[in-house]
């Protein structure tokens, strides 16, 4: 059954917050993330520099190299270091308290995984039989990009990086932002939307995408609000990285951009992030496509 009080579950964790959810220890507490993430992973990209291969150093600016692209994903786990760091010694609270519990978490995560990913392989072998979709929108085949036995090979990898780069994203707005702003805060205009307008102003990427960034800016907003929503209704990280782990797969592994993060993909769309029209089509699908992920977590785990 829905419950009549669809945010139940995360306000009766809130209270294990209480004590050190002072507004000016979420802002203190952002900065430290900030530093931390981003100066550990300058410092990464540093070495990589100095002692990498200049082909790897020149697939990191846009991931068009296998390795590139697990480096970048893997990279995430400086935000994870950020938010350990911070609830531990800024508010004296263990990471799990932005989690959830334990075994809810990985239960959501697990059941939400296999029905949204057996979603996913019917429209995927829709798509790979037809030799058009997702492309067509635009009347263009698809383009193999990775054989088949590499990117088997790397597939273990390439799935271990991709929960890394999508949990460190959920740790960090849904859970750490997120339940911040939700004990300070009742309305779910604060806790639910502030979030995800935050989330998708990161997305905002005009040197890519061109005319295109602010609609995938509001794109990424959306996907925001709809896994803030998911995480307050069922109490845990596990349903939103389920979500989105599963369209990352998708995005990244399987249909990937020539523009970014190309170097896992399977096939290649045939066109730019900064394309104004195919871009456009593809946001609203796969937008639609999250809000079928979302109401389908919802309908398994009865939330």
């Amino acid at each position: 059954m829905f419950s009549s009080q669809p945010y139940a579950a995360q306000t009766e964790q809130l209270h294990v917050l209480r004590g050190h959810d002072q507004i000016w220890r979420l802002v203190i507490g952002l900065a430290v993330i900030a530093i931390v993430s981003l100066g550990l992973t300058a410092a990464f990209f540093f070495v990589i520099a100095r002692s990498g291969p200049r082909s790897l150093v020149g697939a990191l600016v846009d991931g068009s190299s296998p390795v590139a692209v697990l480096i970048l994903l893997g990279s995430f786990a400086a935000i994870w270091l950020g938010v350990l760091a911070t609830i531990r010694w800024l508010h004296r609270r263990p990471v799990g308290v932005l989690i959830g519990p334990r075994a809810i978490a990985v239960r959501h995560f697990l059941t939400v995984c296999v029905a949204f990913a057996l979603l996913s392989a019917v429209l995927t072998i829709a798509a790979l039989v037809s030799g058009y979709a997702p492309a067509s929108l635009v009347n263009q085949p698809l383009t193999l990009h990775t054989e088949p036995a590499l990117w088997l090979m790397l597939l273990p990898l390439a799935l271990l990086c991709l929960f890394v780069q999508i949990s460190a994203e959920e740790l960090l707005f849904r859970g750490y932002l997120q339940r911040l702003l939700a004990v300070r805060f009742r309305t779910p205009l604060v806790w639910l939307v502030l979030p995800s307008v935050v989330f998708g102003l990161l997305h905002y990427d005009p040197a890519n995408a061109g005319e295109n960034a602010g609609l995938i800016a509001l794109w990424a907003g959306g996907v925001g609000l709809l896994m803030a929503d998911l995480t307050a209704r069922t109490g845990s990280l596990g349903a939103a990285c389920a979500v989105h782990f599963v369209n990352n797969v998708i995005a990244i592994l399987v249909f990937g951009s020539p523009t970014t993060l190309s170097g896992l993909a399977l096939f290649l769309l045939p066109y730019e992030l900064s394309d104004p029209v195919a871009m456009q089509q593809m946001l609203w699908l796969d937008l639609g496509f999250i809000f079928c992920g979302w109401g389908l977590a919802r309908i398994v785990l009865r939330r």
